[in-house]
């Protein structure tokens, strides 16, 4: 059982559902990051997904790409994104911290290098996009056996023939990705997401999350209303990224925690 499976035990038996954000790492500098990841649990964040600044984030849209570039122009690493893991373990044992990102960074240390210092340093998940379950030898199978949930994405296109594929090594949860194409880029849909996540959830009893397209406490509610729970990104990136205090930042993100926690 990793803090992950206890934390959805726990929201399952208070009849809640989960609110997951995500920040970048470093953005727009360390300290403000840390004092914004410091921040989620307290206004209502169940389960925190920590970016990897990358040089090339095929995934992300503008909102986060931007976030990814002043991560590194301001100096932020692999190592210290690592630190910032540990700061916040020093007053919290209990919350969740999904690293999000892609291979290169974790390839680049050495994938027994990194699972061994992302475990004691206190991850508890890696969302790694551009590792197709084919590559699960890489590091979803290491990473499970060093106690790390390894979460895979499905989409509106993962059809009836590629989902058995890309459930079948990942723990943790399942991200239903809303909508094709870049993050950030459409408003997801209730109606369009509930039979989706009712086609995941009949092959899997791991919780299905979805993410993309969710910006205003009324679409958490309504989508964690057809989920197990809601992943918040860009909406919060984007206040990171016009300047405003981590104060304004974790009020807006208490709101949008309140709309998810309604459904």
């Amino acid at each position: 059982m990793t803090r992950i499976d206890d934390t959805f035990a726990r929201l399952r038996a208070e009849g809640r559902k989960a609110f997951v954000s995500y920040i970048m790492a470093g953005d727009p500098d360390l300290a403000t990051s840390l004092e914004v990841m410091k921040g989620l649990p307290g206004a209502g964040v169940d389960i925190i997904e920590l970016g990897m600044p990358f040089t090339d984030p095929m995934a992300d849209g503008p909102t986060i790409q931007l976030a990814g570039q002043r991560a590194l122009e301001g100096g932020q690493t692999l190592e210290k994104t690592l630190d910032m893991v540990r700061e916040f373990r020093k007053d919290d044992a209990t919350t969740p911290i999904v690293m999000m990102g892609y291979y290169n960074p974790i390839y680049s240390r050495g994938v027994s290098r990194f699972l061994d210092e992302a475990k004691q340093a206190g991850i508890d998940g890696l969302i790694i996009v551009d590792l197709p379950p084919e590559e699960d030898e890489e590091l979803c199978i290491p990473a499970q056996a060093a106690g790390i949930n390894f979460i895979r994405l499905a989409t509106p296109t993962t059809d009836a023939k590629r989902l058995p594929k890309v459930l079948q090594n990942t723990s943790g949860f399942v991200y239903y990705v809303s909508i094709t194409g870049i993050t950030g880029a459409a408003a997801a849909q209730a109606a369009d997401v509930a039979p989706e996540v009712a086609r995941i959830k009949g092959a899997t009893d791991l919780p299905v999350i979805v993410g993309f397209g969710i910006t205003t406490p009324e679409s958490a509610q309504a989508i964690a209303g057809v989920a197990d729970g809601c992943v918040v990104g860009s909406a919060i990136v984007k206040l990171i990224g016009e300047g405003h205090a981590p104060a304004e930042v974790l009020a807006r993100v208490s709101e949008l925690a309140e709309g998810a926690h309604r459904a």
